[in-house]
């Protein structure tokens, strides 16, 4: 089946009422016939549910559809996109392991870093994302993993995912990529050579700023390595949220064409204004990273960031200007969102941090919504 079909009629079993659309399966806890029957689900010999922390039919088929849609064995659904990231690096990394990282990366994500990883034991290099000679550099015999985002949160950096599978490949390390900003409907990472894709599902997957969610796609063999952790430890999604999220994906490629249509007309108008210095999208032919974006991407998502001249007063003037557009620090909504990354999303990295990750004072980043195209660009007034 093709994308938009597989994303529709993936479901689980109806149940003895036969309803056309699946049900919630609001429950904390399932019961057993007998006590085999109880015996054999906690030894594994029989598929079912026990607890809803373990496994729920909501969250199952949000699993189910998710691996289907990014062509991987199996997923692992998880109650936002940082327990996503944190679920794979504490199941997969073990004490005296090393980790490398694009420098590109959401702000949170280098918080566990230092905040957390490093204090078990676990070391790790920021690297550019650009530059793969400085990945070669940076190895170790305790290197398992590389981690990037593609494109990157806000500057947009577009990273080859052939080159970097080859890379790990030959160095014997698992590919770990973000692929939020892009979504399953955009991009594979999985069939570029990519051990784990990771979503954020709070942005574009539910794409209405209503529910959080996280999901880890892989094999079954890394998924039957982070499913402990995630019984254990406990950051489980919901079976609300994972029942709207599942509903979201019904949408996902319709919404995802018009986000895609809308911000590249807006990243060809910004192109031309005095007031913009530069201007980063993934399918904009003057772009560094076109022929990669184009080449890996159906389209290049309805991310844009943007540097004004004039820094960060210059960004102050146009979001107090705005009368449309949100000011929030989430993304992939239906309403378009205008974000300062410096002073929100990456406000807890130093200023040498965020210049390291080409996050200037001045720097703006856009998502995007669903509104038509003439009322948001009319809503960008630089004066």
């Amino acid at each position: 089946m093709k994308f938009e079909t597989q994303a529709i009629r993936t479901q689980t079993e109806r149940t003895q009422h036969h309803e056309h659309s699946t049900p919630i399966f609001a429950t904390s806890s399932f019961v057993f016939d007998d006590a085999e029957h109880m015996r054999a689900l906690f030894a594994n010999e029989e598929p079912g549910n026990i607890y809803s922390r373990f496994t729920n039919p909501s969250v199952r088929e949000f699993e189910v559809k998710m691996a289907a849609l990014e062509e991987g064995e199996d997923c692992i659904a998880t109650a936002t996109g940082m327990a996503a990231i944190f679920a794979t690096f504490a199941s997969i990394l073990s004490s005296g392991d090393h980790l490398l990282m694009s420098r590109a990366v959401f702000g949170s994500t280098f918080k566990i870093n230092s905040d957390y990883l490093q204090k078990w034991g676990i070391t790790y290099d920021y690297i550019d994302p650009l530059d793969q000679n400085q990945w070669a550099s940076c190895i170790q015999p305790t290197t398992r993993l590389l981690y990037l985002e593609t494109p990157s949160n806000p500057g947009l950096d577009i990273i080859d995912l052939d080159a970097a599978s080859n890379f790990c490949k030959s160095h014997n390390i698992l590919l770990i990529v973000d692929n939020c900003f892009a979504t399953p409907y955009l991009q594979r990472p999985l069939a570029h050579g990519a051990d784990v894709s990771i979503h954020s599902a709070t942005k574009y997957i539910d794409g209405q700023g209503r529910v959080m969610g996280g999901a880890i796609i892989a094999s079954k063999t890394i998924i039957e390595k982070i499913y402990p952790f995630m019984k254990n430890a406990g950051p489980s999604l919901s079976p609300f949220n994972a029942w709207i999220l599942s509903k979201s994906l019904e949408t996902l490629a319709i919404r995802m064409d018009r986000h895609c249509e809308n911000a590249l007309k807006i990243a060809q108008w910004l192109e031309g204004r005095e007031e913009v210095k530069t201007v980063k999208y993934p399918f904009l032919t003057s772009g560094a990273g076109f022929d990669i974006a184009r080449r890996q991407m159906r389209a290049g998502g309805g991310m844009i960031s943007f540097e004004l001249n004039g820094g960060i007063e210059a960004g102050r003037r146009l979001i107090n200007a705005r009368k449309m557009m949100s000011l929030s620090a989430n993304l992939g909504d239906t309403r378009t969102i205008i974000t300062h990354p410096a002073s929100s999303t990456h406000s807890k990295l130093s200023p040498e941090e965020r210049a390291a990750a080409g996050i200037s004072d001045g720097l703006v980043r856009l998502s995007v919504g669903l509104e038509h195209v003439d009322d948001i660009i009319e809503d960008l007034t630089f004066n």
